[in-house]
């Protein structure tokens, strides 16, 4: 979502770099452009007037005139204060001391509230509670229908006494349902409203008698992130109105410039307490100001990363592996299987990817990477038999082809695979010996999964050898004797046209020769049980 803002700030933070001391002008000229960067994102005006006189401030202080990089100081300042407009702390929910603890979601209609209850139920069934979803929008077409098939997907019941469609007292409806709760032991209650499609009074009115009756522990005010500046006027007529506790920001994965978040928070006081961050049931996050400004600031948010690993992973896989390497074991493709497991529990790749420091470099490569290359490369591993899974080493080429065969690829793909997972083990070792992790931001190359192909632009990591002739043995000739007979042999039939150079596999074995041209009728003996037309 703050892809624009992002890559206008970190353009901006790059002038400043290396510079022993900033004079007022290279500190207007950074607000200037830090100005213009709010503006273009559609932030309130008011908001950014307030941050960049603050900033200014802080700027021109002794704070950075006397730092040693004066640069990183200023991008520190920009930190902090984003962190400031974005609510300051992580403001987590109030749950009522005798249960159960009732929720009211209100906002304009389309803000995607229907969909977050859902989310928010299934989130909260994470956390280890029973929440109880309650349809109390009887206005809008459908929304009781759109409540009950999102609460399956979340696992969660619906209360729906009415049909809706104008039909049925939503006041009465949320009033019953904390009773129902009560009876059938469900320790939260969200009850979804009606939407809006403007600032409606009557509606606005139904919504105050709502919270009067149920009297909620929390008022989450549902917005739509992409909607800019329109989300102050929004924001403060729902205070007004209805008074919420807390902002939750629906589609923050859209192609959006981030006005409503850099706003709303700033300019109602109110935290922003979630984050609905794509289409599945599962994206949807607690927010938190300060992981929220180093993802703008393209400094990567690994305590979410971490969280989510946690939530994930194992944790006695995860100690198996663990004691299992330190030993000075191999990492092997059951280990591997086992982690692609978790990672597909974990979300995204893109997501992920993106919350690692510096990503912003590699956006176009993000952005051209294919989801789908996670389940290939969990197919070929699964047309593996045990063996080759624990002793990859034996995987020649008859093998590779079945498992191609199987996994309905390329030998290449395998190969390609193969390769990577080599490097995934060395970087195992490495990190056992203490040596680092290879391929991350600093290292010379993107950071890559074994298997990860689809990523274009990623680190092969390997060094390519410089130009030029080899030292060593006069032109490059066996010390063996009689292999350097062979040799010669080899290259005065060479140059008669008796041979020609083996081809060969890559990782030895029979040349299966280019994919589209295999044919297993040029397989040798041996293969006829695995492919139809091969010999026997």
């Amino acid at each position: 979502m703050f892809n624009s803002l992002s890559d206008r700030l970190t353009a901006t933070f790059k002038n400043l770099r290396g510079k022993g001391r900033l004079s007022e002008a290279d500190v207007d000229a950074t607000i200037r452009e830090i100005r213009r960067a709010l503006l273009d994102a559609d932030v309130a005006l008011p908001v950014v007037r307030a941050f960049t006189g603050r900033i200014r401030e802080r700027a021109l202080s002794e704070e950075v005139s006397g730092a040693l990089n004066p640069g990183q100081q200023v991008v520190k300042i920009v930190n902090d204060e984003l962190v400031g407009i974005l609510g300051g702390q992580t403001r987590r929910l109030n749950f009522a001391k005798r249960p159960p603890t009732v929720i009211m979601l209100a906002g304009l209609q389309g803000a995607g509230k229907t969909t977050l209850a859902g989310k928010l139920a299934h989130w909260l069934k994470s956390e280890g509670h029973r929440p109880m979803l309650v349809a109390a929008d009887l206005q809008r077409p459908n929304a009781v229908n759109q409540l009950q098939i999102v609460g399956e997907r979340a696992g969660a019941v619906v209360y729906a006494p009415e049909p809706g469609n104008g039909v049925g007292d939503p006041i009465q409806v949320a009033t019953d349902s904390i009773e129902v709760a009560k009876s059938k032991l469900h320790d939260v209650v969200i009850v979804d409203t009606a939407g809006r499609l403007g600032i409606d009074e009557e509606l606005m009115q139904q919504a105050a008698d709502i919270r009067s009756a149920v009297n909620p522990d929390e008022v989450l005010f549902v917005i739509d992130a992409m909607i800019g500046q329109d989300a102050v006027k929004t924001a403060e007529a729902f205070l007004d109105g209805v008074d919420f506790t807390g902002v939750v920001l629906s589609k923050l994965d859209g192609d959006s410039r981030g006005g409503a978040a850099l706003s709303v928070a700033e300019v109602t006081g109110k935290p922003i307490m979630f984050a609905s961050t794509g289409e599945s049931i599962k994206d949807f996050e607690q927010f938190h100001p300060d992981r929220m400004a180093d993802r703008i600031l393209d400094m990567g948010d690994i305590m979410t990363l971490i969280e989510q690993a946690e939530k994930n992973f194992d944790e006695k896989e995860t100690e198996k592996l663990k004691k299992k390497v330190e030993s000075g074991e191999d990492f092997d493709l059951n280990d591997f299987l086992t982690q692609m497991a978790g990672l597909k529990k974990m979300g995204s790749m893109k997501k992920m990817l993106g919350m690692m420091p510096g990503m912003s470099q590699y956006k176009e490569q993000l952005a051209n990477f294919d989801e789908r290359e996670v389940d290939r490369v969990e197919a070929i591993v699964r047309s593996m038999t045990p063996q080759e899974r624990s002793n990859p080493k034996i995987l020649n080429g008859s093998r590779r082809a079945r498992i191609a065969k199987g996994a309905g690829t390329t030998v290449t793909a395998v190969n390609q695979l193969m390769e990577r997972f080599t490097q995934a083990q060395k970087m195992m070792r490495s990190m056992t010996r203490g040596g680092g992790m290879p391929g991350m931001p600093g290292g010379g190359g993107m950071p890559q999964m074994p298997g990860m192909g689809g990523m274009p632009g990623a680190a092969s990591g390997k060094k390519k050898k410089p130009a030029g002739k080899k030292k060593g043995r006069k032109g490059g000739q066996s010390g063996n004797p009689a292999k350097r007979a062979q040799e010669a042999q080899a290259l005065a039939d060479k140059k008669a046209g008796k041979t020609q150079d083996p081809v060969g596999s890559a990782f030895g074995g029979v040349d299966l020769g280019k994919d589209e041209e295999f044919d297993p009728a040029n397989l040798p003996k041996g293969f006829g049980g695995i492919f139809p037309g091969g010999k026997k």
